[in-house]
């Protein structure tokens, strides 16, 4: 396996001089939303596995709110679909009860199952004490995926509940790895590699300072609607290759966190604007995409349902005063995006594949940015 390289030492939009607006946090990822915890397991091979034609190049991304609790919180939560050619479980819920609880795990679409699966015993074991008093809990952990068939084995299943439990038992806070890694080790982005992205911005609201943090795991688009900073960079950059030419086949999932106090009809409406993020870098939601966003909240952690008084006292903020933190928030997922691509790294073009898809040569955006005057 190759592993992908450490967050210090990968350049990202705003180490280029890109134009981003807004004040990131400290390590401009959505670990700036305190408490939260987010983990990896990468599966990097260019040599099939025995039996099978293609190398496996996957993997598992895992976020978890109050990842330092002993028991398991529940989230106010929202969710929105802007083009629903994919899978994230749990939404059903969400949307009618407001809220999830556990862990939030991205990975491909073969693997929706096995994440699952993994993650419920992971759950049921992380949290024993709150799962062995009360045999009547269930457990609906969020499942995303997008599809990295390109560039990994999708149809051998080569994950392993053992690699979904990797990836939840190192989740940490601090600095997020971006590019080739977890579940977007496989993935393509405006026909360039793609993966795993994050942002952050700091607001001010009512006086005081708030945070909030987006991941991406970015696999759409096409390599001619490319737009960075309103540039239409995809149409300075088509280079004649296979990879270049490659018509929309993948999806985006986006998460926004935010310790914010927001009701889940709140985080239903950020939710939504990760679709005007996404679209700042020119996708217009192609019918094979699956563009699917969750929007959750730290603020107001509640003791789980059936423990809980039959009254609820909660904060919540004035929907007035929210343009900023809709503004912000689209920033930070375009911001998210663009950091994806330029973590990434080349994959594929063994003797196995059928595509190389190189990263984004970061001196040629440059210039096409100087180009448009957007970097002096």
């Amino acid at each position: 396996m190759t592993k992908p390289k450490s967050p210090a030492t990968k350049a990202r939009a705003r180490d280029l001089g890109l134009p981003f607006p807004g004040r990131p946090g400290p390590f401009n990822a959505i670990t700036d939303v305190e408490g939260i915890g987010v983990g990896f397991r990468t599966i990097f091979e260019d040599v099939p596995r025995p039996g099978r034609k293609r190398p496996v190049r996957t993997g598992v991304t895992a976020i978890l709110p109050h990842a330092a609790s002993p028991t398991p919180v529940p989230v106010y939560a929202g969710v929105h679909r802007f083009n629903g050619n994919g899978e994230m479980t749990g939404t059903h819920w969400i949307e009618d009860g407001g809220y999830f609880l556990g862990p939030v795990v991205i990975t491909n679409t073969h693997a929706v199952g096995m994440a699952h699966h993994a993650t419920v015993k992971w759950m049921l074991e992380r949290y024993a004490s709150t799962y062995d008093t009360d045999n009547f809990l269930w457990i609906m952990p969020v499942i995303a995926e997008t599809y990295d068939g390109v560039l990994n084995d999708i149809n051998g299943l080569p994950l392993t509940e053992a690699d979904v439990r990797a990836a939840l038992d190192s989740l940490s806070s601090g600095p997020v790895q971006e590019g080739n890694c977890g579940g977007g080790t496989g993935m393509v982005t405006y026909g360039f590699k793609g993966g795993t992205g994050t942002s952050s911005r700091i607001v001010e609201f009512g006086g005081r300072e708030h945070r909030i943090g987006t991941l991406v795991q970015a696999n759409h688009g096409q390599r001619d609607w490319l737009t960075i900073r309103g540039v239409p960079v995809g149409e300075h950059m088509r280079d004649g290759t296979p990879q270049s030419q490659l018509a929309e086949r993948g999806s985006i999932i986006v998460v926004v966190a935010t310790d914010l106090p927001m009701a889940p009809h709140q985080l239903q409406r950020l939710a939504r604007r990760a679709a005007i993020g996404i679209g700042r870098g020119g996708t217009p939601g192609g019918n094979n995409s699956g563009d699917i966003f969750l929007a959750f909240s730290t603020a107001n952690p509640q003791p789980m349902a059936h423990h809980a008084p039959a009254r609820l006292n909660l904060e919540i903020v004035n929907d007035e005063k929210l343009d900023p933190v809709y503004a912000a928030t689209v920033d930070s997922v375009e911001e998210a995006v663009v950091n994806a691509m330029l973590a990434a790294e080349d994959a594929g073009g063994t003797a196995f594949d059928r595509f190389r898809i190189q990263a984004m040569p970061h001196d040629q955006l440059v210039a096409v940015m100087r180009d448009y005057a957007r970097i002096k």
